[in-house]
């Protein structure tokens, strides 16, 4: 699979330059709170379907970056995912379907789970309002966390994570404006969700992108690039190129949101962007 940093890397990336583009083109605004939690749930909701990889739970071993995220608990998560996603596939497999025996990179790596999360959390989101928020926040920055300092919090990384968790999600109730709905972290859901996707098919394994839909004859067809293109996870065109290229992107989409920063591409001698 493709390494955690980069999955969560690209979707900072996707979430901060769609936020400059919804600016610039819809005047769609965002507090500077808004953007940054728009961004941390956008960038692990690109590692959360990986939910679907688990280890051996009682000895706290193996699984995906996201699945050790919370130590056993998510590990246990982690395993009642892969078996329900696993059973799935055997209800709804073709006969042409391949044979698995394991539940990764199936229900959670296609387009239709993208939606139905992205829909579930926006819903959460809007009837719930900061309670809501604060508690999906707390999840998926950890799952950040996890993916982008993966060496850094590998002994002992629940702890950390946890408790960058809870500062986290404590900090942005206090930031957070009351009264909004909150709606558009759905959004950031299900396109963090659909980025993880597209990354996993740019390696030989691929995924199965279109699930229901049949094509050759399969339900649960892997949809990848050529084997002579396709990234090897984790080989020297991810780490030297895909992932510098992603920093890169995140640090510009940093900087240009910055309020000052704007202010001084687009406001010309105090006459503003309009002129």
């Amino acid at each position: 699979m493709v390494m955690g940093p980069t999955h969560a890397m690209s979707g900072a990336a996707l979430w901060l330059a769609g936020s400059a583009v919804a600016d610039l083109a819809f005047g769609i605004d965002q507090t500077s709170a808004e953007l940054v939690v728009g961004t941390i749930v956008c960038s692990g909701a690109a590692l959360y379907p990986d939910i679907d990889c688990a280890g051996r739970v009682t000895e706290n071993k193996g699984g995906s970056t996201v699945a050790r995220s919370f130590g056993v608990a998510s590990l246990m998560v982690a395993e009642v995912v892969e078996r329900l996603c696993y059973w799935f596939y055997l209800l709804t497999k073709s006969k042409k379907d391949k044979k698995r025996n394991n539940g990764h990179r199936l229900f959670t790596h296609t387009a239709v789970h993208a939606a139905l999360i992205g829909l579930g959390t926006g819903f959460l989101a809007a009837q719930f309002g900061k309670p809501a928020v604060i508690a999906i926040l707390f999840v998926l920055t950890g799952l950040a966390v996890r993916g982008l300092l993966a060496e850094t919090v590998e002994k002992k990384g629940w702890i950390v994570v946890t408790g960058v968790s809870l500062a986290a999600a404590y900090g942005m109730y206090r930031l957070l404006p009351e009264g909004r709905d909150y709606w558009i972290l759905g959004l950031a859901m299900g396109i963090g969700c659909f980025i993880h996707i597209l990354g996993d098919m740019i390696t030989k394994m691929g995924s199965p992108l279109f699930f229901p839909l049949p094509i050759q004859g399969r339900r649960w067809r892997d949809i990848g690039l050529p084997n002579k293109i396709a990234l090897r996870a984790g080989g020297k065109e991810e780490n030297r190129i895909l992932l510098p290229i992603l920093t890169v992107l995140v640090v510009i989409g940093m900087f240009y949101n910055v309020p000052e920063i704007q202010a001084l591409l687009f406001d010309q001698g105090g006459q503003g962007a309009s002129n």
